[in-house]
This record gives structure tokens, C-alpha cells and sequence, in this order.
């Protein structure tokens, strides 16, 4: 229940963002990408998941944060919820939580029509 819990509140941001941009980019093209990044963040997931199960060739960790990086980063949450994957690797989540704090910035600024990034030139 606490990880939904977190979920649901880290794509408060992220989502509001979305919406409104909806009035700036097409619509079906911004909900094609994430429906797209994020099914292949989890598969992605998935099978590293296998692999580590079978001893089998991994894939390397920073394809998992470029995944994460591209918008991925909600599926990439379930995933390691769902599969228990990267869950214990301390470098792995810090740079995780890294990335996932960027797209709440950004989302944010993007909210606030960019005046965070803009007060730091």
C-alpha cells in the first residue's frame, strides 16, 4: 500500500504537467511515448530480472537509467516493486532517485512557466 501510495503522488506533478501542455503538443503524441517508454522500461525490467535469476548476460545499468531518464521512470517504479528488482543496490537507487527528482523538477518549473530553471542563468 505505501509503495501505491508513493506512486500516485510522485505523477502528481508529472501528470498536471502533461495536461497542461496538452494545449501546446498534440496530445495523442505525448500519451503514445509514455505508453511506449514505459512498456519497454518494464520489459526491459523483466528481462534483466530473468537474466539475474538464470546467471545470464544482465543489461547494463546505465541502459535502465536512460530508460528511466527517457520518462520511464514510473514503469521502472513498478517494476522494481512488482519483480523486486534493483531494489537493494544503493548506487543503483540513489542515481534512480536522482532522475525521478529531475522529472519532478522539471515538471514543476514546467508548471510555474519555467521560472525555476530561469532564475539560475
Amino acid at each position: 500500500m505505501k509503495q501505491l501510495t508513493t506512486f500516485l503522488i510522485l505523477l502528481v506533478l508529472p501528470a498536471a504537467a502533461l495536461v497542461q501542455s496538452f494545449s501546446r503538443v498534440a496530445w495523442h503524441f505525448s500519451i503514445s511515448y509514455l505508453v511506449i517508454i514505459s512498456s519497454v522500461t518494464y520489459a526491459i525490467y523483466w528481462h534483466d530480472k530473468r537474466r539475474a535469476q538464470s546467471s545470464g548476460w544482465r543489461i547494463p545499468e546505465n541502459i535502465l537509467h536512460l530508460l528511466e531518464l527517457a520518462g520511464g521512470w514510473p514503469a521502472a517504479y513498478l517494476a522494481q516493486q512488482v519483480l523486486r528488482h534493483k531494489t537493494k543496490k544503493r548506487s543503483y537507487r540513489i542515481v534512480y532517485w536522482l532522475i525521478v527528482s529531475s522529472h519532478q523538477l522539471l515538471a514543476l518549473d514546467s508548471l510555474l512557466n519555467w521560472k525555476i530553471l530561469s532564475q539560475l542563468r
